[in-house]
């Protein structure tokens, strides 16, 4: 039975801090940072010392929350413009993760609203805070839908890490899993090893050995064999960004997605509304490049010629049309894809679920 496994970010009362785990030390080292400093933060989520949508959600909220408690500022303006300034820093740090910039704007509008600079910190940690607890709420809620959608038995490809790490906690598609296992379902996992950084190996490999599920890690690469030797009964990834024509996930989900089509695999979608972003389409949205070195290095070892260019997008886009459903805390979502609202309501078994496991 899988446990309810710490958070992966906190507000700390006591000391005014953030604290996170860092992700890129795991699986060998379990660490976590007290950051208290805007600085610190951005630095974090460039290094993807935090990294996952909801978790950068929640990110970007409590870095506005420390932005407005570290502020020496006085009156209501000067305060204003150092908080606004340091928001849109933190927003600009990672720009296709639609997540980041909502947690900024949604503390951020409470600053605004307060009368006076002291009203305004409390009212950006009450906040921040808040988020921290609903994200968690509504993975539980979404991994309850999800958990419908495996079979008991089933071997589920997942890529990248959408676990608890990237969230609060318990996590977006491997909360599906979460969830299902929790149900009394047997459930084992085939996690993308996910070049360049190796968040399927590192992460989601260490979240689901340390819950007991069954994981095997395969070269990216290998997904489409596997697929067609009919070991993969369905594929679920978390998602950074839904517009209304593409999901945006973890450079190579695409590739998962053609090729599951192909051999008739269900691919599921599991991300909280927080990622939708329907009003924007997939030509709108920035992808990520990410740094030269992440793939032109690797164990301290230089592997592509100085000479040779590289290309490292942190992001791909998978159309609508390749999705077989989209897994909400509303509920599952199905083509023709409407974003007011969930396409069927939750049945009596999720809700009993739900329940029973509140």
């Amino acid at each position: 039975m899988p446990a309810d496994p710490e958070p992966t970010i906190s507000w700390d009362r006591e000391s005014g801090t953030i604290r996170f785990i860092d992700q890129t030390l795991l699986p060998e080292r379990y660490e976590v940072v007290t950051c208290d400093s805007v600085d610190r933060l951005i630095t974090a989520i460039g290094r993807l010392e935090v990294r996952g949508a909801p978790a950068l959600g929640v990110a970007g909220g409590m870095g506005v929350a420390l932005a407005a408690a570290r502020s020496g500022a006085k009156g209501r303006d000067a305060f204003l413009r150092e908080v606004e300034a340091a928001a849109g820093r933190i927003a600009g740090t990672r720009p296709t993760a639609v997540n980041l910039s909502w947690g900024v704007n949604r503390v951020l509008a409470r600053v605004r609203e307060a009368a006076d600079p002291a009203g305004a910190r409390a009212a950006a940690v009450a906040e921040a805070v808040a988020m921290a607890e609903e994200d968690l709420a509504t993975c539980l809620r979404l991994g309850g839908h999800g958990a419908a959608l495996i079979p008991d038995g089933a071997t589920v490809l997942t890529h990248c890490n959408a676990g608890a790490l990237a969230c609060t906690g318990w996590g977006t598609a491997l909360g599906v899993v979460r969830s299902a296992v929790r149900a009394g379902k047997r459930v084992r996992v085939i996690a993308c090893e996910t070049r360049p950084l190796l968040q399927g190996a590192r992460l989601t490999a260490w979240e689901l050995s340390r819950d007991g599920v069954e994981v095997t890690v395969i070269p990216d690469g290998a997904a489409a064999s596997l697929m067609r030797a009919g070991r993969i009964d369905l594929v679920i990834v978390g998602a950074d960004r839904i517009t209304r024509d593409a999901v945006f996930n973890k450079i190579g989900t695409y590739m998962h997605a053609v090729c599951a089509r192909h051999h008739g695999i269900p691919f599921y979608v599991a991300a909280p509304r927080s990622t939708f972003d329907e009003g924007r389409a997939e030509a709108d949205v920035e992808v990520e490049e990410r740094p030269r070195e992440e793939v032109s290095r690797c164990g301290g070892r230089t592997v592509v010629p100085d000479a040779a260019g590289v290309a490292n997008p942190g992001f791909d886009a998978t159309p609508l049309s390749l999705v077989t459903a989209i897994v909400t805390e509303e509920g599952i979502k199905r083509p023709p894809y409407r974003f007011g609202g969930a396409s069927k309501p939750p049945s009596l078994q999720d809700e009993v679920f739900l329940l029973k496991n509140r």
